[in-house]
């Protein structure tokens, strides 16, 4: 029974579960904090889109490499306490249809 909530709980918030041997009952604890963060990030994510064009990019986490392309003056790589954020800009071509 366990598994069938901790299905339910995946498909109600978007989240395709990879791989685990975590019991049940933690991981919809890890899923339901994952997703109240997402959301609340996304809420506020789109801050240099909105103040400075389109096609900002960031990444935070403890421990992770990175190469990027960046446009001019649309890099910035700094740390506060034990997390590191990369910012970027890239360059945004516009689609047009045939």
């Amino acid at each position: 029974m366990e598994e069938v909530n901790l299905a339910a709980t995946a498909i109600s918030l978007n989240v395709r579960l990879r791989s685990s041997d975590m019991p049940a009952h933690m991981q919809q604890h890890a899923l339901r904090f994952t997703r109240s963060l997402v959301d609340d990030y996304y809420s506020e994510s789109s801050e240099f889109d909105d103040a400075y064009g389109p096609a900002w990019h960031c990444v935070v986490g403890k421990s992770f490499g990175s190469f990027v392309t960046h446009s001019p003056a649309g890099f910035l790589y700094f740390s506060i306490d034990s997390l590191s954020v990369l910012l970027f800009k890239t360059e945004v071509q516009l689609v047009k249809e045939s």
